[in-house]
């Protein structure tokens, strides 16, 4: 299986998967013109489409595509208005290019929003990025957070295809929580570099997420201190949410 990763709108990532045979499934397709271009230069069918979420930087070429292919596009209830007419929730199983996709309920950025996972992949749309998270909207940060933790139970290899470059403003964040977490600030050079040649930080392994992602690290006292929060055991959420709310804040001014 071969991904690309197509960059889309502002800071969008459209990813498509193909096989040798140049059979392809296109995920969160925000617009078409940049699916078509790959598809015409790389001379591949699209099989399939699939949405996690219904937000129109995902699913805005959606109807476009479907003009030039009769393809099934999955996704959950709330992308039925948008172009979907196979619609999929949690522990449903999809088969796309001969691979085993399991779909994850992963709430918090839409109520809806769920992931297609096929190991080692997760197509994880706006639920966890490279150092964050996705802001929260119809959700609730207790949601968000259960999303998270189930994600964190996946394999560490698991690589994460989150659908925004949003690494850099994310990894100064929390370096600036962290300035003395030499890991952070390590990547923090290394992601500097990657975007000063427009190269891409996704995807990334959730093994590397458990070292810089404050969102995955809301059990630590260390942070508890950070945000002047010390949760009773079992409400890390409130961690989650307080968290989210100061890089909420960060993004006003970044």
């Amino acid at each position: 299986m071969n991904i690309i990763s197509i960059p889309a709108l502002t800071d969008n990532y459209i990813w498509l998967l193909h096989n040798d045979d140049r059979e392809c499934i296109v995920v969160d397709p925000g617009e078409a013109v940049p699916v078509l271009k790959i598809l015409v230069a790389g001379k591949l069918t699209m099989k399939a489409i699939v949405l996690t979420h219904h937000h129109h930087d995902h699913v805005g070429g959606v109807r476009e595509l479907l003009r030039y292919f009769s393809v099934p596009t999955y996704g959950p209830q709330e992308t039925k208005d948008k172009g979907a007419d196979r619609i999929v929730a949690e522990g449903d199983n999809v088969t796309l290019l001969d691979h085993d996709f399991r779909i994850l309920a992963l709430p918090g950025h839409t109520l809806g929003h769920i992931g297609f996972y096929s190991a080692p992949l997760l197509f994880c749309g706006d639920i966890i990025f490279s150092a964050g998270c996705g802001q929260i909207f119809k959700g609730m940060a207790q949601q968000m957070y259960a999303s998270f933790q189930k994600i964190n139970q996946l394999p560490p290899e698991t690589l994460l295809y989150g659908a925004h470059e949003y690494t850099l403003a994310n990894i100064t964040f929390a370096s600036i929580l962290f300035p003395q977490d030499n890991v952070i600030t390590g990547y923090q050079h290394e992601i500097n570099q990657l975007r000063a040649k427009n190269q891409p930080t996704m995807p990334t392994t959730l093994r590397l997420e458990r070292q810089i992602n404050l969102f995955l690290r809301c059990h630590e006292i260390d942070l508890h201190n950070k945000l002047n929060i010390h949760p009773i055991s079992g409400e890390e959420w409130r961690v989650f949410s307080a968290l989210r709310k100061k890089k909420d804040h960060f993004n006003k001014f970044s």
